[in-house]
């Protein structure tokens, strides 16, 4: 971790989170006599897992997916916090020996592609300073979303507000909400987790203030099937068996969401009124305009969010905000929440490989012009890999994928003696927005990011036993990767 930085690697890799730590690992098994190096703008490893510090902070998926293909979780619970998490990939990087690689205070700014020399030259800054590193293969691991800042909308009167707005993704270390009146802006994932976090931590009341209901479905913390699993099956069959058994539940699910949207609604809806006190107004609060899964649904553990409820200790409300006051927010219906806190849980903004301006041959490269192929390689950018998860299933799911493809094409680039590997876009394929997705962060990007297409393989299907066949069993030599 403190070595000199090389000058030149084969494969350069940016970003030590989830994904570049995975990616990485897989590397190494594969090719070990492969160079490589992950830069990574921050101080410390781990990406998501380390930055996020809000109260409760845990997965949104379960774990058995969640974790790695090649590593298993040992833990206990199947939606895991934040720090246990952020242990797991820091071990895994360490059992690989991939912790000697990562180059920290490495802000990648600029790749620039030459075909003469099929290099890639990334320059950016370290610590301050200036830096270049060439590399022949160029792999972006650093997810999808802005790390300086979260979204805020603009609230009018926000400046009269007497008390404090943080946002969860820069929680401050000095916050005191105990005995407090907070009120967590927003109904995704991040706020219903806050919300119970904050009730059980000492908050005086916690209110949920949303503008549209998010349906949110309660799941057991510990999942009693993979315990019975490993008291009987040695622990990568057990891991193995437990990781399928979640594809396949959250693929069912997602899938009968798709075909039978209003059967799902009422089994959502049954499920919730079940959890919450006698005669709660669940179609208020919890009955989106949307079908299930148009928007990512929220898990919780062991329905924690409807346990808050049921105390007392959190409520939710259902409106839309007119303005902050000194003393708290007033809603449009005239009602006004009293607040010594407020938690702006209102989402992330994106950006698309750390926001790294790519050039080849002297051109910038304009993502709304390119077609993404399988989702993980660039139209006309050669030499050239990314990682994105699932937006209907874990992240790691896609990830593993995604390293394992990138490895094959590498190791095709041995075998037939060639040095560049470029996806060629087909003119005649339609173009089609990067994710069918309504949730409010991909909407607010969407124009930004790279394009799908109509057909195969430029279509995102967003289907983790489709891409175990086409990433992981398909063909390299498929005709729309040119070799050279």
């Amino acid at each position: 971790m403190t070595s000199t930085t090389p000058q030149h690697v084969d494969v350069l890799l940016i970003g030590a989170g989830l994904s570049g730590i995975g990616a990485a690992c897989q590397l190494s098994r594969t090719h070990p006599q492969r160079s490589y190096a992950i830069l990574e703008r921050r101080a410390a490893s781990g990406g998501t897992w380390d930055l996020f510090r809000y109260p409760g902070v845990r997965s949104d998926s379960d774990m058995y997916t969640l974790g790695y293909r090649f590593k298993p979780w040992r833990g206990e619970k199947a939606l895991a916090d934040g720090p246990s998490i952020l242990a797991y990939v820091r071990e895994t990087a360490e059992e690989y020996g991939v912790d000697r690689h990562i180059r920290y205070g490495m802000h990648a700014t600029g790749a620039s592609w030459d075909t003469d020399t099929a290099r890639w030259t990334v320059t950016g800054t370290h610590d301050g300073e200036p830096f270049q590193i060439t590399c022949s293969f160029l792999w972006a691991t650093s997810g999808y979303y802005d790390y300086d800042r979260g979204f805020t909308p603009q609230f009018e009167g926000i400046e009269e507000f007497a008390g404090r707005v943080v946002h969860p993704q820069h929680w401050p270390e000095d916050l005191d909400h105990a005995g407090r009146k907070v009120v967590v802006i927003g109904s995704g994932a991040t706020a219903v987790t806050l919300v119970p976090a904050l009730a059980d931590s000492g908050a005086g009341h916690v209110t949920m203030l949303q503008r549209s209901p998010t349906y949110v479905l309660s799941l057991p913390a510990v999942d009693r099937i993979a315990a019975g699993l490993r008291r009987v099956l040695p622990e990568p069959l057990s891991y193995a068996a437990t990781r399928w058994k979640n594809v396949g539940v959250t693929t069912g699910i997602y899938a009968l969401s798709q075909k039978r949207p209003d059967f799902m609604r009422g089994v959502i809806r049954r499920a919730t009124a079940k959890a919450l006190p006698a005669g709660y107004d669940v179609d208020t609060h919890f009955k989106p305009v949307y079908n299930p899964w148009d928007q990512r649904l929220c898990l919780v553990p062991d329905g924690d969010l409807f346990r808050s409820i049921s105390r007392g200790d959190a409520s939710v409300v259902t409106d839309t905000i007119d303005r902050f006051t000194p003393t708290g927010i007033r809603l449009s219906s005239g009602e006004e929440l009293e607040a010594d806190v407020v938690v702006t849980a209102t989402g992330l903004n994106l950006v698309a490989f750390g926001g790294i301006d790519l050039v080849v041959d002297g051109e910038k490269v304009d993502l709304p012009g390119t077609l993404a192929y399988k989702a993980l390689m660039l139209s006309g950018v050669p030499n050239f890999a990314y990682t994105i998860g699932y937006t209907n299933a874990s992240w790691t799911l896609k990830a593993d994928l995604v390293a394992e493809f990138v490895c094959r094409v590498l190791a095709h680039l041995d075998q037939r003696g060639r040095r560049i590997v470029v996806p060629v876009d087909d003119p005649d394929v339609e173009r089609l927005p990067f994710m069918d997705f309504m949730a409010g962060y991909v909407l607010r990007s969407i124009d930004a990011l790279p394009k799908q297409g109509g057909t195969e393989p430029w279509r995102l299907r967003q289907n983790y036993l489709y891409d175990v066949r086409s990433i992981r069993r398909g063909r390299i030599d498929d005709g729309v990767l040119a070799f050279r």
